[in-house]
């Protein structure tokens, strides 16, 4: 009796699948990138190519330097200190394609996309937690100029906050000359309306949530955690902590540059020219934030009105924080693997909880 029920639920489950439309059945990517993965491997995954996930942070819009980057490994497009937790990161992704898990997600309409090209060149980028109504963590990786660390930092730190039990979002925004008029903004703004909107979908908490950015995405972080062009402006919840890498709090020297690139006859403050320092106020989000003495990113922007310009700020607006400098934690260095940093995330995700804890304590009872 048991043998004739299975034949017959095989011969169901064929019928089935031979009434689906041509191309139909998912093909599923085998999760087994390593940081030795060229990425022409790590693009031709099923599960990396079919879910959307971005893999082009560094050459894109140049064909040319495709074919050439395409025989490089993981870790030689990115770094020694992120390889690793990206492959990681990316093999996760794999795993929720292969779940059927929708590992992308866009936060503007088909119209708005018509009518701006530029945010054709956004996105969200999704990681279930573990279990159902776990916190959410949105990350903002850094990015220079036409290039953009979804890979280098945003797997990595994707993949950590899933191992410590958080869904994680990793935010394509708009950079360089797509950036104008304070696009980036717009974009966390519409990207955390979003995941709050769609909450149930996701099975996640909507408020206490956090945003890790780093470099630029750390300056954005911080602009979105002010009152004057932050979270109010979208009517969302304010993050319960911004979580800092190696942030940039003042663009110095090539605030011109983005200037002409991006707004040119534009006088009014962007985001490149506005300092994060300058709009901490007595209600900013509860701040953890790291950099390295190494960072010569950092030391070609002028550190000194980087890191201690911000931190005076939220000490002298009383505002929770907690505050590192590592000896040996160069810029992209993500999770910090192999560097004094690492093990910062876990760290910052128990600041974290202490805020939300707080926060949720001081909240009148319904």
């Amino acid at each position: 009796m048991k043998q004739a029920k299975r034949i017959i639920a095989m011969v169901l489950c064929l019928l089935a699948l031979l009434a689906l439309p041509a191309g139909a059945v998912m093909e599923k990517g085998e999760p087994n990138i390593t940081a030795q993965t060229t990425m022409k491997e790590v693009r031709n995954n099923p599960g990396i190519k079919n879910s959307g996930f971005y893999t082009y942070s560094q050459d894109k819009d140049c064909p040319p330097g495709q074919a050439l980057w395409e025989m490089t490994t993981v870790e030689g497009y990115t770094n020694e200190y992120v390889a690793e937790g990206c492959a990681k990161g990316l093999n996760l992704v794999i795993e929720n394609y292969n779940n059927g898990v929708q590992v992308t997600h866009s936060f503007y309409t088909d119209a708005e996309k018509a009518a701006d090209r530029t945010k054709n060149n956004t996105g969200l980028f999704y990681f279930p937690a573990k279990a159902e109504n776990a916190k959410f963590a949105l990350i903002l990786a850094g990015s220079g100029a036409n290039e953009s660390a979804e890979l280098e930092e945003g797997a990595c730190t994707a993949w950590q906050l899933h191992e410590l039990g958080y869904a994680a979002f990793i935010l394509r925004y708009r950079v360089w000359t797509d950036a104008s008029d304070d696009a980036p903004l717009e974009d966390i703004g519409r990207a955390v309306q979003y995941i709050t909107e769609h909450a149930a979908e996701f099975a996640i908490q909507p408020e206490n949530y956090a945003i890790v950015g780093y470099s630029m995405g750390g300056h954005l972080t911080g602009l979105f955690g002010s009152d004057a062009v932050g979270y109010k402006n979208y009517q969302v919840p304010a993050p319960a902590a911004l979580l800092l890498g190696y942030p940039v709090n003042n663009m110095t020297l090539v605030k011109g540059a983005y200037r002409f690139l991006q707004d040119p006859g534009i006088r009014e403050p962007r985001y490149y020219t506005m300092n994060v320092s300058d709009y901490v106020t007595d209600d900013f989000p509860a701040t953890y934030h790291w950099h390295g003495k190494d960072d010569v990113t950092l030391f070609a922007l002028n550190a000194a009105q980087q890191e201690p310009v911000l931190e005076a700020a939220l000490a002298a607006h009383n505002v929770p924080h907690k505050y590192i400098v590592y000896d040996h934690a160069p810029h992209v260095s993500g999770i910090g693997t192999g560097t004094d940093a690492d093990g910062w995330l876990y760290d910052a995700a128990a600041f974290w909880e202490e805020q939300a804890a707080q926060k949720t304590a001081q909240q009148p009872a319904a």
